[in-house]
């Protein structure tokens, strides 16, 4: 049965990544409560809640993705789980090297835990996605298949490592190019959607050309939703963001408007002056967002985005679909492409 992204598929998408959490004795409740907590499951309290658990992207790439190849996406489930346990494992580390106080609206682990807890919890969730990876032999894969699936899982979370690497290395750099700038949201943020809808194909056993092809589509994919994610860190309205205007400007955010405008505007001396500043103000930040604006900066990435989009759309063009489900599947990946192009949150 073809899975769709409607209420009851995040349902079964959490419900798997409840399935990986062991029952333990009193000692550790807490343990597990905390990044129950993360997942928004949780309150501070730790009582039990129904927080926002975010767009659940990543894991629904992995079940169409499956479900296009061929699949049944039933089965591929704990690998979705596993796939939003990794992007999970790795917000937390991320708030913690960030420096971030809120994510999604609520305190992040380590803000209230402190930093010891929030790295070790990070630590868990990384071992409970590769657990739940682990389930894809109960579901029905053969073994040889899920060991396959494990090998590349690992080799996405190196990829994105080295995003972070790249990241935390270009922090207050203002010399970094475009070029730069693809390459480590290449793998901070494009590998894992890429890596998700790869796998998925991979869970279907599918051919090895629909397997690139997925992987092309997820990293075309990743690539656009990051460049969408800088426009709106930017230029955003804070009503459907949930963040202020200019939010990433007043964080003094490298991002790609301001590594485009620092590579091609004739202001750019002004604009690393602003930069070296150790906050920015008010005014300070409407200068930015002018020599921004003089020099083209959000039409630049707008046009970039959706460069990427293209090609995600091309790549699923590659993908030939065995039956009618599969077809359907194909169209709602297409679909979400469509969807994510110029989004306002």
């Amino acid at each position: 049965m073809l899975m769709t992204l409607e209420h009851d598929v995040r349902l079964q998408i959490q419900a798997e990544m409840r399935a990986v959490f062991p029952v333990v004795e009193g000692r550790l409740h807490r343990f597990y409560a905390m990044q129950e907590y993360h997942l928004g499951w949780r309150n501070e309290d730790l009582t039990p809640a129904e927080a926002d658990p975010g767009k659940l992207i990543r894991p629904q790439l992995v079940l169409l993705a499956c479900a296009a190849a061929g699949g049944d996406p039933q089965q591929a489930l704990p690998l979705a789980a596993g796939i939003q346990l990794l992007h999970d494992f790795s917000l937390i580390h991320d708030d913690i090297e960030d420096d971030s106080a809120l994510r999604r609206g609520r305190r992040t682990l380590w803000n209230i835990w402190g930093l010891a807890h929030g790295i070790n919890a990070g630590d868990a969730m990384f071992v409970l996605a590769h657990l739940a990876i682990h389930r894809l032999a109960e579901a029905g894969l053969p073994a040889e298949r899920v060991l396959a699936i494990l090998r590349r899982f690992d080799e996405v979370i190196l990829r994105i490592c080295e995003g972070q690497y790249l990241d935390l290395s270009f922090e207050g750099d203002l010399s970094i190019t475009p070029e730069d700038y693809l390459a480590m949201i290449g793998g901070k943020t494009a590998a894992l959607i890429a890596g998700a809808a790869e796998l998925g194909a991979r869970a279907a056993g599918a051919p090895d050309t629909t397997v690139a092809a997925l992987a092309d589509f997820g990293r075309a994919l990743g690539l656009g939703f990051q460049i969408e994610d800088d426009i709106l860190g930017i230029w955003g309205a804070p009503e459907q963001t949930g963040k202020p205007f200019a939010a990433d400007l007043y964080r003094r955010k490298v991002s790609l408007p301001v590594v485009h405008a620092l590579t091609h505007s004739p202001d750019r001396a002004r604009l690393v002056e602003l930069y070296r500043q150790p906050a920015l103000d008010d005014a300070a930040v409407a200068e930015v967002l002018a020599i921004l604006d003089a020099v083209g900066s959000r039409a630049y990435c707008a046009a970039i985005a959706n460069d990427h989009h293209q090609a995600a759309f091309a790549a699923l063009e590659v993908v030939q679909p065995p039956t009618a489900t599969a077809a359907a599947a194909r169209d709602r990946l297409r679909a979400l492409t469509q969807s994510l192009i110029g989004r306002q949150y």
